[in-house]
């Protein structure tokens, strides 16, 4: 059976069934435990798996980080929580020099299976410091899987496989996410997306639009606004994955559609999609009618203000926008 739940209650779900399942796994992080995260994504799993699994740290991203990468490398399994993805660059070395390549720099004698979870993002009005996307930044290090789940559903697959697998994993989620709603099995029921696979989330025969993260319920809206007022049928592409990025999906969509807009919330500049359209043309472009393009966030500090925070970000009328050039002046590639 299926219920409506939340993406919230989804990943809260995910760490709970997981905990009881194997005693390696434990969280760590700032307002994990007492509190129930910021966002109150972990309420109430101090109560039932105590302080010593449900671990609040102080203010030190650098230390806490380091503690878990340490109790990885011996046999267990944390999920780390940032408060903030910003912060990450606190503890850059821990996750990208040490994290990233213990497997290698130990010939595969040691493993580090930790997730790094945490928000991202804009929408809240949260300013500079508290909006940035960073999954671009984590996939250029080679050792790291990098996820990006839209829906309640995704979320708690994703993160259950994030947490089993013997690499460390970034698990990113979107602040504009958490109160969305979606469908899930029941309680009990096991809930597993395998990471670096990507799902059509609406089938099209003009245009693929290929995105991820709250990007995906925008491009999904502008999609269905496209079709009543244009007559435009976009296909929909949610990547889900970042590391690893499945362009095969990508590539069976264009070759349906012939056009490829790739659209995220970071900025164009060396973003994920400037990697899909860069992979297209060296790998398949035959499949191309058109120029393929990128949409992302100009480049710029996200300001607080509402107003100017919506005029940044790549959201539902800038890509009906993309959409519409591309189809009204098509030009051959």
């Amino acid at each position: 059976m299926m219920r409506k739940t939340t993406y919230i209650q989804a990943i809260n779900e995910a760490i709970k069934e997981e905990m009881r399942r194997d005693e390696s796994v434990f969280l760590i992080g700032e307002d994990v435990g007492h509190y129930g995260g910021l966002f109150r994504v972990t309420r109430n799993l101090m109560d039932e798996f105590g302080t010593e699994r449900v671990i609040d740290t102080p203010i030190s991203e650098q230390g806490f980080t380091g503690m878990a990468v340490g109790a990885a490398i011996v046999g267990m399994r944390p999920i780390m929580e940032l408060m903030y993805m910003d912060f990450f660059m606190v503890c850059a070395d821990q996750i990208l020099n040490q994290a990233a390549k213990m497997h290698y720099m130990t010939g595969g004698l040691l493993s580090v299976p930790m997730v790094i979870r945490g928000q991202q993002g804009g929408g809240k009005g949260y300013g500079s410091q508290h909006s940035q996307c960073v999954e671009s930044t984590f996939a250029q290090y080679p050792g790291i899987k990098v996820v990006c789940p839209a829906t309640p559903y995704d979320a708690k697959g994703l993160l259950v496989s994030a947490i089993r697998d013997p690499n460390p994993v970034v698990f990113l989620e979107h602040k504009m996410l958490y109160f969305t709603r979606g469908d899930l099995p029941d309680v009990g029921e096991e809930v597993v997306v395998p990471i670096g696979k990507a799902d059509v989330k609406r089938e099209g025969k003009d245009l693929t639009l290929v995105t991820f993260h709250y990007c995906l319920l925008q491009a999904l809206e502008a999609a269905d606004e496209l079709a009543a007022e244009q007559g435009i049928d976009i296909e929909v592409v949610d990547l889900r994955s970042i590391v690893p990025l499945d362009m095969e999906t990508i590539y069976q969509s264009v070759a349906k559609t012939g056009r490829l807009l790739a659209v995220h919330e970071s900025q164009s500049n060396c973003g994920i999609g400037a990697e899909i359209v860069a992979r297209t043309y060296e790998e398949a472009p035959h499949l191309l009618q058109a120029p393929a393009r990128r949409l992302g966030m100009a480049p710029a500090s996200i300001p607080v203000s509402k107003s100017l925070e919506e005029e940044l970000l790549p959201w539902k009328n800038k890509i009906k926008a993309a959409v519409l050039d591309m189809m009204l002046r098509p030009v051959a590639v």
